[in-house]
């Protein structure tokens, strides 16, 4: 017996002729170099897509941008592995016709075109739609934190800067009174010199004279978190690798329910989801160009305002509700019980007892209007006051926002099976995409910094991902992709 060998390293044998031959038909290169020649670089403003009369020849965008889908559709983002991978994969060489760019070339390329790879992206989309991927009747949206190429300790907040300069200061008394005893001591005894106390004493003040800077930024910024390294990432709760808080983008997007392919994204700094759902799903519809569109999201997008947009834009939403805030001491008397009236414009309590209008109240910084509901002598001759309010006024208050009517028909929806099938077409929909880029592919943190290259990542990142969706869904049909594209 003996072991399974291979070619004799030293034996001529006879090689294709072209470096075409080593390339598979069904090879997911021709269909990247398809798709891109298909493409009008000069109309999508790439650089260098237009040649000038003189000075040293550029590098071809068509082929740079090839390179650049075939790495992130291979898990390699970098510019030096992407080189690397040009001198030795046949699949590259094939792609870039054996170009070797330099790694500055390959990096200066992507953030020359931040602005132009997410067009790339949306003419996919368009494609999509035109070959009858998208269904065009129920989307779903959901937001995903990417970490930031930065850390955690390089945005400081204000209260952050508060509790590191209160820190400080202590430490710079407890330092002084050790220097005063140290002046006082006469004998050589004493463990800590003046010179070492003195010392630490100037790093602190240097310390606290860089924390006070950030402290005038921030109030210059208007109170808002600044960024040392990546100016636009903020700090964000995340879930996964056992990170609670840390720098990151907040990534929103919209997917079609038939074939899980993404229309659109938006890479935000906002930690949370509110008024994602109107602008994500608004782009879909266009995209899919139709008047009525279904979406399902989970309950960081419940909100009253949104809702009621997306009812304008015909936009029929599923989303469950929220946890309401309550000052009630006993769940039973959550504002949730309280009933409500249309038709008499009032609020019936678990006690039987009904609460009517009594005036509007507009809340603070934001264009949102409350009517707000009561009854006094109800609730001072109430033995129950007790459990369901806990305020100095004596009497319980129920408010009510303009938008209360649009979630109340969507909360009606989510008790009707269609509902209940549409929140799990949600999971289905939307979460595939998220869990193959990230835990699959590992695009867990971005490479480059601020808003518009982080943009660049993200649509090279979406747009691998729907391209590999397209080959598999087509090979499962038996179609020639490249022959549908050109």
């Amino acid at each position: 017996m003996q072991y399974i060998t291979g070619e004799n390293r030293v034996q001529m044998t006879l090689m294709p002729m072209c470096l075409d031959d080593y390339i598979a038909t069904d090879s997911v290169v021709r269909v990247i170099d398809a798709f891109v020649d298909t493409l009008d670089l000069i109309a999508l403003n790439f650089k260098k897509a237009e040649l000038n009369d003189c000075g040293r020849p550029p590098y071809n965008p068509s082929m740079m941008l090839k390179l650049y889908i075939y790495g992130y559709m291979n898990r390699v983002r970098s510019s030096r592995r992407l080189q690397a991978e040009a001198g030795r994969n046949v699949e590259v060489m094939w792609l870039t016709g054996k170009i070797v760019p330099d790694d500055r070339a390959i990096a200066y390329f992507r953030h020359d075109n931040a602005a132009a790879l997410k067009k790339v992206f949306k003419e996919f989309s368009l494609w999509c739609k035109n070959a009858g991927l998208y269904g065009g009747k129920s989307v779903a949206v959901d937001g995903t934190k990417i970490r930031a190429n930065a850390n955690r300790s390089s945005i400081h907040t204000a209260k952050l800067t508060d509790m590191k300069l209160a820190e400080v200061d202590e430490k710079i008394n407890k330092y002084m009174k050790l220097l005063d005893e140290t002046d006082r001591e006469e004998s050589n005894e004493f463990t800590v010199s003046s010179e070492t106390v003195k010392s630490i004493l100037k790093h602190l003040n240097d310390k606290k004279d860089r924390l006070l800077n950030w402290k005038k930024q921030i109030a210059e910024n208007g109170g808002k978190e600044v960024s040392t390294i990546d100016p636009d990432a903020h700090i964000m709760h995340t879930n996964g690798d056992g990170r609670s808080l840390d720098a990151c983008y907040n990534v929103q997007t919209v997917a079609d329910s038939k074939h899980k392919l993404i229309m659109d994204f938006d890479v935000t700094t906002c930690p949370d989801d509110k008024g994602a759902l109107p602008k994500m799903t608004a782009s879909a519809k266009d995209i899919a160009s139709v008047e009525s569109l279904v979406v399902s999201a989970d309950k960081g997008y419940y909100d009253g305002g949104d809702v009621a947009e997306c009812e304008k834009n015909g936009i029929t939403t599923f989303i469950p509700k929220a946890a309401e805030p309550t000052k009630s001491i006993d769940s039973d008397y959550a504002p949730g019980i309280f009933k409500y009236n249309p038709e008499t414009d009032t609020y019936r309590c678990p006690n039987g007892q009904i609460l009517a209008f009594h005036r509007e109240k507009k809340r603070p910084n934001i264009e949102i209007i409350d009517r707000v509901y009561l009854n006094r002598n109800a609730c001072k001759n109430c033995t129950d006051c007790e459990k369901c309010f806990k305020n100095i006024k004596g009497y319980r208050q129920i408010f009510r926002s303009s938008n209360q009517d649009a979630l109340d028909r969507n909360n009606a929806r989510m008790l009707t099976e269609e509902g209940r099938t549409q929140y799990q077409i949600r999971s289905r929909t939307i979460e595939h995409p998220f869990g193959t880029i990230k835990a699959v592919w590992g695009f867990k943190q971005y490479l480059c910094r601020g808003q518009a290259m982080t943009t660049a990542e993200q649509s090279l990142a979406f747009l691998a991902y729907n391209l590999r969706r397209v080959i598999n869904i087509f090979a499962q049909n038996g179609e020639n992709l490249v022959e549908l594209m050109r």
